[in-house]
């Protein structure tokens, strides 16, 4: 354990990186159109700079604890540290798309090592009844990152040029570089821990991990724009992410040493409950975070940064709230209780949202709603990470951070690729009700054909060119109409499926002699 300043300035360190490795999920998001411009890229082109990022994160992200474990865990994550801020500069000095691609996938390796590391050295830094506290504080970079990803790459791009959203990494992982050779140790167990001979490595385990999970990720960031099962791309990586999960699975609980050891689901119900809420929570955070920016910048035409800092405050309101739901942790509030509360109001925040969103909508209108989301998300998050580490010893620590974490960014591929695909084709499908009713036999359609036409003849145009306008701007109400259906229905979509989960609640138990972790040999 440690005190003091110490323990402050690992937690300050800890908080900060994984923060970085969150945000970067999402700022580019707002930057691929210059990126297209600055590295003649096309649309399809550009969408890899998102995907070879996530493809690395969760390739990474469970391969954690046995990595630590064989290097030496303040070694692992000071190289980690310093191949995310290297290549954070090298994506920023990339002269085509392909440089950028490769870049931002070195990144991803170096970033996925972040999130389960950072809640592994927590986890030792804070005494067990202070647990609760550390977990807060790494839930705040967890819940912040990918939601203020967007508004500072909105402030970036508008105000400067899009290598400074790679940049903005440098000084950050400069100072967590130095302060984890600094500050950062590794439990005894780890320094007196033999590494394993490379013969002994379960490589067979780490190739259908990168197979199955690679190939999935690929599948979910890819699928849409390539419609899907239409395609022989998608259909040959699902076959392969198949073989690759199922042999991954099936070498992870037979190997005696394996890279990802399943087995820990087995000793934890809780883990095994924990990992499908993580899921859960993956697929609402990131999906809503995904479909917000979507309708208020193509329907509201509100900008990037606009955005951004309307999702603020929400943002901010749940970092705030995890030092408060640690202290109910700590007081004895159950996690049973406060997880369904938490898909209670997440269920409130959709339903809202379902009933505001219209083409009148302003910025005032989402500041209630999304700080429901922030309350909501903090009451799920924290309960969820402490009761699926509770009672783990040693390095199942380590393996349960890296599955959960592994999991919650699978839940935010699938939520973001299910969200997209819904809102694409459901758009052409609500087209056709509406189609009913407009008519050049219909007496409102006609008048308001004239009227547009008329409006446009009085701007300059020749009768043909207002008519051709009046038409247009016919097709454009009608789209702006569909499409605000459909963005209601989706927010309603995810809103149910949080209901439909609620009974896994039920299958949480109540641990023996209270929740807390046994960190005198957690990773």
């Amino acid at each position: 354990m440690e005190t003091g300043l110490t323990k402050w300035i690992i937690v300050i360190t800890v908080v900060l990186c994984c923060l970085l490795e969150l945000i970067d999920t999402s700022i580019v998001n707002v930057a691929l159109t210059q990126m297209m411009g600055n590295l003649s890229a096309t649309q399809q082109e550009v969408t890899w700079v998102i995907a070879s990022y996530g493809i690395a994160n969760v390739i990474v992200i469970p391969m954690t604890g046995f990595l630590a474990e064989q290097f030496g865990r303040r070694n692992y994550y000071f190289v980690s540290v310093v191949i995310f801020t290297l290549a954070s500069i090298a994506c920023g000095q990339s002269t085509n798309i392909w440089e950028l691609v490769a870049f931002r996938f070195v990144q991803g390796i170096g970033g996925g090592a972040l999130m389960a590391t950072s809640q592994s050295i927590l986890i030792d830094t804070f005494p067990p009844k202070q647990l609760p506290l550390g977990q807060a504080l790494f839930g705040m970079g967890v819940i912040i990152g990918p939601t203020i990803g967007p508004t500072l790459g909105g402030y970036i791009v508008d105000n400067y040029d899009w290598p400074w959203i790679f940049y903005v990494n440098v000084p950050v992982g400069i100072m967590a570089a130095i302060f984890t050779l600094l500050f950062i140790r590794d439990p005894e167990r780890i320094k007196n821990a033999v590494p394993r001979p490379l013969r002994e490595i379960d490589w067979a385990g780490i190739f259908l991990l990168i197979l199955g999970v690679g190939s999935l990720q690929l599948v979910l960031e890819q699928g849409e724009s390539e419609d899907w099962f239409e395609s022989a791309y998608i259909n040959s990586f699902t076959a392969l992410a198949v073989i690759g999960l199922v042999g991954f699975v099936w070498r992870e609980l037979t190997a005696a040493q394996p890279i990802v050891d399943l087995r820990v689901l087995g000793k934890s119900r809780n883990l095994a409950v924990g990992a499908v809420l993580s899921f859960v929570l993956g697929f609402g955070m990131f999906a809503s975070v995904f479909i917000f920016p979507i309708f208020t910048q193509r329907i509201l035409g509100f900008s990037a940064a606009q955005t951004g800092y309307i999702l603020l405050p929400g943002a901010l309101a749940s970092g705030l709230m995890m030092p408060v739901i640690g202290k109910m942790l700590q007081a004895g509030v159950p996690q049973k209780y406060m997880i369904p509360a938490g898909f209670l109001i997440f269920f409130v925040f959709t339903f809202w949202m379902a009933q505001i969103i219209s083409p009148t909508a302003g910025e005032d209108d989402f500041f209630w709603p999304l700080m429901v989301r922030g309350l909501g998300m903090g009451l799920i998050f924290l309960p969820i990470t402490t009761m699926s580490l509770a009672g783990l010893k040693g390095k199942d620590a380590g393996q349960a951070a890296g599955l959960t974490g592994m999991i919650r960014q699978l839940g935010g591929s699938f939520g973001v690729a299910i969200v997209g695909t819904y809102l694409e084709r459901s758009i052409a499908q609500n087209r056709i009700s509406p189609l009913a009713h407009i008519s050049l036999y219909d007496t409102n359609t006609v008048q308001r054909i004239q009227a547009f036409t008329a409006n446009f003849m009085a701007r300059g145009f020749s009768f043909e060119q207002a008519q051709k306008q009046a038409y247009a701007a016919l097709e454009g109400i009608l789209m702006k109409q569909v499409s605000i259906i459909t963005y209601s229905q989706v927010f309603s979509m995810i809103g149910l499926f949080f209901v439909v989960c609620l009974p896994l609640i039920f299958l949480i138990k109540r641990a023996k002699g209270g929740e807390a972790i046994d960190l005198n040999a957690a990773h």
